[in-house]
């Protein structure tokens, strides 16, 4: 019974593997959020910041390298330029204009700023042809909805206020919120400045995306794919930092929460997650992939209620139904859309086995 019961739970496991994934992955991305917007304003520069955070991904996964069932075959030099000016777009140029766009504007925009990477990669993927839609159908028009609902529930969650969540205010009023001390009052050119560069940082990690599903078909071997994109990104980005960050001081890691930031981002984050990434990418696609993103918004939200004493409103629950209905809106698509693909493919193969067996009879 025991036993039975253990492997029903391991098919199960086994067929919602992805959907696991994108959990844990946003869970550890609210993480990182938490952690890094703590770690910039308490002056560490964001430069710096992308380089440890690389350097240390690649030394974290480099003992998991040598068990790559498929590491025995050969990166050829066209492999290794492709990783390079992937690495240089996804990682290297998307990371650092993240973390210098925070610094023009407020981090409640970037947070909210990084949902619209769903709806930019599937436009992305449907412009090059990765991904296909079509309007005559339920799952087409379902995955369209779905992106403007979660976008939508994005910008309501960002940005509509109306009453305050008094029922979840475990604190005093009186009480000095602790978020407080990481607010700066940007000017209108500022935060232009950053609003362009987050967007350009997450039109860079949507390409990204879509990147790997190619690079991962030419080379299945993820831990050292994911490894040799860090170690790339480590090398680019510490070019970027000498240039752009002259003061030695900067460079400087003690037993402090810096350290510990950098760690969790380049260990968890950039290291784990990266790696689960290009898994899930393989199997379900860049689109499924970004589409949960959203819930990273909502995770760091509760946990900033409940560790900043930041306070939630009412028009955060909208958003947040908002972003539930588009998320499932466009896996639901995505599911309809597998299903009939594989009817089709199950047909046609009805088709030849029927004409081999006439050519058999014959």
């Amino acid at each position: 019974m025991k036993s039975s019961l253990l492997r029903m739970c391991m098919v199960m496991l086994e067929k919602h593997k992805p959907y696991i994934s994108m959990l844990c992955i946003q869970f550890v991305y609210a993480g990182m959020a938490l952690l890094s917007k703590v770690a910039i304003s308490k002056g560490m520069s964001p430069y710096v910041f992308v380089v440890y955070r690389q350097i240390f991904a690649s030394l974290a996964l480099s003992p998991f390298a040598y068990f790559d069932s498929n590491h025995a075959d050969p990166l050829s030099c066209n492999l290794l330029c492709k990783l390079f000016l992937v690495s240089l777009v996804g990682l290297t140029a998307s990371s650092n204009l993240y973390y210098v766009a925070i610094n023009y504007t407020s981090a409640t925009f970037a947070a909210a700023s990084t949902n619209t990477i769903p709806s930019i990669t599937f436009i992305m993927a449907v412009l090059i042809g990765v991904e296909s839609i079509s309007i005559k159908y339920k799952h087409g028009l379902a995955k369209i909805l779905g992106s403007v609902l979660s976008l939508s529930g994005a910008i309501v969650f960002a940005l509509v206020k109306g009453p305050e969540l008094d029922f979840i205010k475990w604190y005093p009023k009186n009480e000095n919120h602790i978020i407080n001390s990481f607010t700066k009052v940007h000017s209108k050119g500022d935060n232009i400045k950053g609003s362009l560069m987050m967007l350009s940082a997450n039109t860079g990690w949507s390409l990204w995306l879509i990147l790997q599903g190619f690079i991962v078909k030419q080379y299945p071997a993820k831990f050292r794919l994911t490894i040799i994109q860090c170690f790339f990104s480590f090398i680019q980005s510490g070019i970027l930092a000498i240039a752009m960050e002259r003061n030695p001081s900067a460079w400087k890691l003690g037993w402090d929460f810096h350290l510990l930031s950098v760690a969790y981002c380049g260990v968890i984050v950039t290291g784990i997650c990266y790696w689960l990434q290009v898994c899930t990418i393989e199997i379900k696609g860049p689109v499924f992939t970004a589409m949960f993103t959203p819930l990273a918004l909502v995770i760091t939200a509760i946990f900033s209620a409940i560790w900043w004493k930041e306070t939630l409103f009412w028009g955060s629950i909208g958003g947040t139904v908002l972003l539930v209905i588009g998320l499932y809106s466009v896996l639901w698509g995505k599911n309809k859309e597998g299903g009939i693909k594989m009817e089709n493919l199950e047909a046609e193969q009805a088709k030849v086995d029927t004409r081999l067996e006439c050519v058999i009879q014959s």
